[in-house]
């Protein structure tokens, strides 16, 4: 199903004073696995914070404490793309080349492996509903999935648009999920009851969408990873507003957070070195704009903790980052 929309382009004189007006601390830990792209980190109950290991095939902790890591290796040569904790401390990870949804004990090591249909290849981003089940995508299989946690059961439904590649996924208030299709100009989302799927056109034809969040007003937010744009698209009235970045087409947003006051914060890895920029939704102004200390090289998913107000990211530069925000 098509949507219809508007489109209003914002365009402005951007003062650099305003953007560093909110003072963001950041720390990196170096991780002791050389050359082993660090990502995805997500904080457990405990505050432990584990992340996966994508070119060598682990999943780690570190303790924020005491700066210790602890690493489980993958069995079967496997390399976990992305990672979610649930309420009860288990760790739920995309076993992306192998076409499986890993769960893992962090106690015992145990672990239980959910394969996908045939036709789901690589699991790719997870993200909880409020029941605690998984909606993913699978970005070279074209598609949108779900994995029922009780009962094992996945339903899978395909992107509209051949090679769409659904990338990055966020779930609103009433439990349905929102894609970025990174090989289209589109948006995509799948009724949670009939799992059919609607896909949404951004008005310009350029347009790559990797990753996007989901406000408190159930509006979405994406970045443009070409162009350089922040976007915004209304489900209640169709409308798409978008709004260059400060660092222009060079930007390349790529990991994506969203804070407790609805504020917007992607890391502009087009640039050297990565910037972590923030964007107030409400008075519509980017905010902040602080650079990564060793630089970041890519970062390609956040995770925002609200106990600590803390953005945690993996960059390639091999470190596990902490951004504290006011």
């Amino acid at each position: 199903m098509k949507l219809t929309h508007s489109f209003i382009l914002f365009v402005f004189f951007y003062d650099l004073a305003l953007a560093e007006s909110v003072t963001v601390d950041i720390k990196e830990w170096p991780v002791p696995y050389e050359n082993s792209r660090p990502r995805d980190p997500y904080v457990a109950p405990d505050g432990r914070v584990w992340f996966c290991g994508q070119l060598n095939g682990y999943i780690a902790m570190l303790d924020p404490a005491t700066g210790k890591f602890k690493k489980m290796d993958m069995t079967d040569g496997e390399r976990p793309h992305n990672l979610i904790i649930d309420n009860q401390g288990t760790l739920w990870y995309a076993g992306n080349t192998l076409g499986y949804i890993g769960r893992l004990d962090p106690t015992t090591g145990e672990t239980k492996k959910y394969l996908m249909p045939d036709n789901v290849r690589d699991p790719h981003t997870l993200a909880f509903d409020s029941k605690g089940d998984i909606w993913f995508t699978a970005q070279h299989s074209n598609i949108i999935g779900k994995l029922f946690v009780k009962t094992g059961e996945v339903k899978a439904v395909e992107a509209s648009t051949p090679g769409a590649r659904p990338y990055g996924i966020g779930i609103d208030s009433n439990d349905r999920p929102w894609v970025a299709l990174f090989g289209t100009h589109k948006l995509a989302t799948v009724d949670p009851e009939s799992f059919t799927i609607e896909e949404i056109e951004l008005p310009r034809k350029k347009t790559l969408p990797r990753r996007l969040v989901i406000t408190s007003d159930n509006t979405v937010w994406y970045g443009d990873y070409k162009g350089g744009y922040l976007g915004q698209y209304n489900p209640e009235t169709a409308k798409i507003k978008e709004w260059p970045m400060p660092g222009g087409k060079r930007s390349q947003p790529y990991g994506m957070s969203v804070d407790d006051r609805d504020r917007i914060w992607f890391v502009a890895t087009g640039l050297s070195p990565n910037l972590l920029t923030g964007f107030d939704s409400k008075t519509k102004e980017f905010i902040s704009e602080t650079a990564i200390p060793s630089g970041g090289k890519t970062i390609r998913n956040m995770y925002y903790y609200p106990p600590e107000r803390a953005i945690w990211f993996g960059a390639d530069t091999n470190t596990i980052g902490r951004a504290i925000i006011p």
